[in-house]
């Protein structure tokens, strides 16, 4: 991997755990949950990975994107520009008959986790890309997640509550919480951190129709 796409991992890397260690110190379950993920972070895995260039049909919607941001998340968009087409994006998700285009709307890049360039069995750390007008379905998982929105207002429902989170949100989702996201004209990326007992189990969709 050359040295320049190395360095501008880590700088990303670098700029999410600042935005991280700004909001820790708050006494709330996310705070909390925060405080956890950096201590996680602390050493960085190794770096057993590498990233090429990406394709994945959703990554045409990474321009859009990256304009989609506020103030607050503007060096989060510094740090993810030079390197977000070589993130390993993918959609892990089986096919479904009633939404078969998802695969090419929804996209994901773990660059910390079981199965990432920066390998490590107790925390995921990565970036979620969703093109415009998408719903990313109802859906759980064993792992404690944690979002932080860079770019793009959309709707999110956790157990049948929906609100709008603008760029710079923190959102939680306990272990399985039942949760979904709606996007509207604008594409969204959001980081999000996986942690708990169980951070290699993916997601499910609990209201999934398997293709025929």
């Amino acid at each position: 991997m050359p040295a320049t796409r190395s360095s501008s991992v880590l700088s990303l890397i670098a700029s999410i755990k600042a935005t991280f260690e700004r909001h820790k110190s708050a006494d709330d379950a996310v705070g909390r949950e925060i405080q956890k993920v950096v201590s996680l972070l602390e050493p960085l895995p190794a770096l057993t990975g590498e990233f090429p260039k990406n394709t994945h049909a959703a990554t045409r919607h990474i321009k859009a994107a990256l304009q989609a941001g506020n103030e607050s998340t503007a060096a989060l968009l510094d740090a993810i520009g030079p390197v977000i087409r070589f993130l390993p994006w993918r959609y892990s998700y089986p096919t479904r008959d009633d939404t078969p285009d998802l695969g090419q709307n929804i996209a994901f890049a773990e660059i910390i986790g079981p199965a990432a360039p920066f390998r490590s069995d107790n925390v995921c750390l990565g970036l979620t890309l969703i093109g415009p007008e998408i719903l990313y379905p109802a859906h759980r998982h064993p792992a404690i997640e944690l979002y932080h929105v860079v770019a793009g207002t959309a709707t999110w429902t956790l157990d049948g509550v929906s609100r709008d989170h603008p760029p710079g949100t923190f959102i939680l989702h306990p272990s399985q919480a039942v949760h979904a996201m709606q996007t509207h004209a604008e594409p969204l990326v959001a980081i999000y951190s996986w942690s708990g007992s169980d951070v290699r189990t993916t997601s499910v969709y609990t209201n999934s129709i398997p293709s025929t």
